[in-house]
């Protein structure tokens, strides 16, 4: 099975929906001395909140509603972010939920490890593969695409 190689510093995508921001900013604020070893990439108005919580650079892309969601998961698929933190909120309908959905796919299909709440993303910032070099396993998605082929 293809392996793909995450440095020690990863690649860390912060993303949450409007309930769940207050939440995200806490919890990166309380984990701040960690967060600082990686780096940091969000969806626009997430990232601007974190960017000034935290006193640290991240790369922001489009509000998620605006394709942001999507410009992270096409970094996912082009093995350009190695975590995804997602706190989204499940009581609330949101109108791009194909995205979310396409979003939480991508982590899965590519193997990368993802929080969507705050207990999962303690366990995973505090795992001592997040500071070391790891090697994922990859799926082998060859067979697929020769089936997909007309």
């Amino acid at each position: 099975m293809p392996t793909r190689k995450m440095g020690a510093r990863k690649r860390v995508a912060l993303v949450a929906h409007d309930n769940k921001k207050k939440e995200l900013i806490e919890w990166a604020l309380y984990n701040k001395h960690s967060l600082a070893k990686h780096k940091l990439f969000a969806t626009g108005t997430t990232g601007t909140l974190l960017e000034e919580a935290l006193d640290q650079p991240i790369t922001k892309f489009l509000s998620g509603p605006l394709g942001g969601d999507q410009q992270i998961g096409a970094r996912i698929a082009e093995e350009k972010i190695d975590v995804l933190i997602f706190f989204w909120d499940p009581m609330e309908a949101q109108p791009h939920d194909p995205d979310i959905k396409a979003l939480l796919r991508l982590g899965v299909v590519w193997n990368i490890p993802f929080a969507c709440d705050r207990a999962t993303a303690d366990f995973l910032l505090t795992s001592p593969l997040m500071y070391h070099d790891y090697e994922s396993m990859t799926p082998d998605y060859q067979t697929y695409l020769k089936r997909s082929k007309p």
